[in-house]
């Protein structure tokens, strides 16, 4: 057990340490802000000591690190469940995913909320003193725009890169919105907004699909 420890503050055993961190980390730093949640309120809200924590994040900044990529690669995992739902076409697949984030109820923490992309807000927090906290966000967020570059060319786009790009504004302007006016529409009003683009960008035999 724990030796170390405030008063009135419980604190568990070593077992499953890491994944408290990592789950207290989700939950305050997108609800409360990454620079806004201190090292005390992490220990406090993962039940585990200062000296636990830092044996398994060396700094701050590192599990910040962490919590990113553990996001990403959840995130990666729902797309491509829903890219690749039974039947769906390219262009199914082009709105596959605004039609996720539209759907979406929950942030990392589980709850319901519209504080926007963990990624995104990150990346505000970060700017100019966290590079691979930046660099991270950089490769994701390019990642899904040739992704959907990808799909608009299997689906026959005009300009399937210029496509890519538009939908790529639209899904982070729409993200961005909803978390500004604590609102779900935006995300909502994407979706139709999408529609547009796309069967206005493929041939008209695709439009008629």
């Amino acid at each position: 057990m724990e030796t170390e420890s405030t008063p009135g503050t419980r604190r568990r055993g070593g077992r499953g340490a890491r994944e408290r961190i990592l789950q207290a980390a989700a939950a305050l730093f997108y609800e409360e802000g990454i620079h806004a949640t201190g090292i005390a309120r992490l220990v406090e809200t993962a039940e585990v000591s200062t000296r636990t924590f830092y044996q398994h994040f060396p700094t701050k900044t590192a599990l910040v690190e962490e919590y990113l990529r553990d996001y990403e690669a959840g995130l990666a995992r729902r797309i491509e469940e829903n890219l690749t739902r039974e039947g769906l076409t390219p262009k199914d697949q082009l709105l596959a995913l605004f039609t996720m984030i539209a759907e979406a109820t929950s942030g990392p923490s589980g709850r319901m909320t519209n504080r926007g992309c963990p990624l995104h807000n990150a990346a505000v927090e970060a700017a100019g003193h966290m590079p691979a906290v930046q660099e991270l966000v950089h490769h994701h967020k390019s990642g899904i725009a040739r992704q959907l570059t990808g799909i608009a060319a299997r689906a026959g786009a005009s300009d399937p890169e210029q496509l890519g790009r538009q939908l790529t504004v639209l899904l982070e302007g729409a993200t961005a919105l909803s978390t500004s006016l604590d609102s779900p529409c935006p995300r909502h009003d994407a979706v139709a907004a999408a529609r547009v683009l796309i069967e206005h960008a493929l041939p008209e035999t695709q439009m008629a699909n």
